[in-house]
């Protein structure tokens, strides 16, 4: 793909996940304001549920965009591509910018890398994502329910540091920092991650509906 219409895709992209992302990392604040009080150990429970339900969903949308962009994919490069991308990605949007938040606001901060730590459910959710994406590239739904798992998911690594309150200058910069470990990780881990490796002219999609699909589906 030439790297001018490349940006171009990327920056349409961008620009149609940005509403939706803003929603997410609201509904982020409304979640941390109604578990503020929770147990450690109950968010961090928690957190293990949703970043790799985050993983699963990256995987079957990075996966998916390659395989419905490229007019060639076999299924070992669908695999690293699904796996490094969601994998990479999630860790930096649930983990390494919540925890950068965390020391900015002087929290208990601790980084949960989710494929060492929790190796035994994160890894296995990111190939169950690559297969399910190489049987059924789908990226509409699976991209909206992966924008608010990965918000909740990095909510909740947040409240594992926060115990207890939380004022409205706080709620302010981790607003910031949910929309920004969401908008660019998801963004970057769905679209330009997997369109890096396109080669060629990559087949036609919707713009503005989030659904890509190859050109005889229309």
């Amino acid at each position: 793909m030439p790297s001018g219409k490349k940006i171009k895709n990327i920056v349409v992209e961008l620009k149609n996940h940005a509403p939706f992302t803003l929603f997410g990392a609201l509904t982020g604040i409304v979640l941390m304001v109604l578990f503020k009080n929770i147990e450690h150990q109950t968010s961090k429970g928690l957190f293990y549920v949703f970043h790799p339900a985050h993983v699963l969903l990256s995987a079957m949308v990075t996966a998916s965009m390659f395989k419905l962009y490229a007019r060639k994919s076999n299924f070992i490069v669908v695999l690293i591509i699904g796996y490094i991308g969601s994998i990479g990605i999630a860790t930096v949007s649930d983990s390494l910018i919540p925890y950068a938040g965390e020391i900015l606001l002087g929290l208990e901060a601790h980084s949960h890398i989710g494929f060492i730590e929790g190796w035994y459910v994160v890894n296995p959710a990111a190939i169950l994502g690559v297969l399910i994406a190489y049987f059924w590239p789908k990226t509409k739904f699976p991209h909206a329910g992966h924008v608010l798992l990965s918000t909740w998911a990095s909510s909740l690594h947040i409240l594992m540091a926060l115990g207890g309150g939380m004022s409205i200058t706080m709620g302010i910069v981790i607003f910031i920092f949910l929309f920004l470990a969401v908008w660019l990780p998801c963004c970057v881990s769905d679209i330009v991650f997997p369109l890096l490796f396109v080669r060629g002219e990559p087949r036609p999609f919707d713009k503005g509906r989030g659904e890509h699909v190859p050109h005889s589906h229309h």
